[in-house]
């Protein structure tokens, strides 16, 4: 359903539509059935994600592989997931209006983007290694918190387990990375140039300012109080 959807509501139906379910389900915990859950989630978000070439199937199983860390924030704090969640749509918010203004739905798309604008390539996929959950991104930030409340409840098989498929993650957003800035490619006459005006630029260099750099913005605050 999400392939035959705009950018827009691809971002409603990957953000909005979680609220309603989460917080029922955060009256309703039972860690035992969560961690299974937990499990499948992270585990069909990574695999999933794997040979797909459409952009729009990879934020799909993105936003599967989060709702795992969203859950697992349910278990150990209240308002752990709120953040979660919080930094998780403004992220899926940046890469997004990125793919809709740029009009790119498929990985091979952005091969070409280098051609006139290769500061926009960067900041594609910076941004979906920040959605990854890489460090030093602001992505990592609500993850590192889920990591830190579960070791204090003592459950290290669960970190071990969403970590390791987490990384299945970034492997597949790496590679997408590697293939598009170090392989080469032949360049096409009937591409079209990307115009971008300069309140469009603005939105994007801002967004992607406080995505890339985020974490290191809080932890500067933090101890700056």
């Amino acid at each position: 359903m999400i392939e035959g959807l705009s950018w827009i509501n691809n971002f409603i139906l990957i953000t909005w539509q979680k609220i309603a379910p989460l917080i029922l389900i955060s009256y309703f915990i039972i860690p035992n059935l969560f961690s299974i859950i937990i499990f499948l989630s992270i585990l069909i978000g990574s695999l999933g994600g794997l040979n797909q070439t459409s952009l729009r199937k990879i934020i799909a199983f993105s936003s599967i592989n989060h709702l795992g860390w969203i859950l697992a924030a349910i278990i150990f704090n209240e308002n752990l997931w709120k953040f979660y969640f919080c930094i998780y749509t403004f992220l899926s918010l940046t890469i997004l209006i990125l793919f809709d203004i740029l009009k790119i739905f498929h990985i091979n798309q952005t091969f070409f983007i280098i051609n006139n604008n290769p500061l926009i390539k960067f900041l594609i996929f910076t941004l979906l290694l920040s959605l990854g959950g890489l460090p030093p991104f602001l992505g990592f930030a609500p993850k590192w918190l889920v990591i830190q409340y579960i070791t204090i409840n003592n459950n290290i098989l669960l970190i071990i387990i969403i970590v390791c498929l987490t990384l299945v993650t970034l492997y597949y957003y790496i590679r997408i990375c590697y293939a598009s800035f170090l392989i080469n490619y032949w360049e096409i006459n009937w591409f079209n140039k990307i115009q971008l005006n300069s309140s469009k630029l603005f939105l994007i260099l801002f967004l992607s300012f406080i995505s890339i750099t985020g974490i290191l913005l809080v932890n500067f605050s933090y101890f700056l109080i």
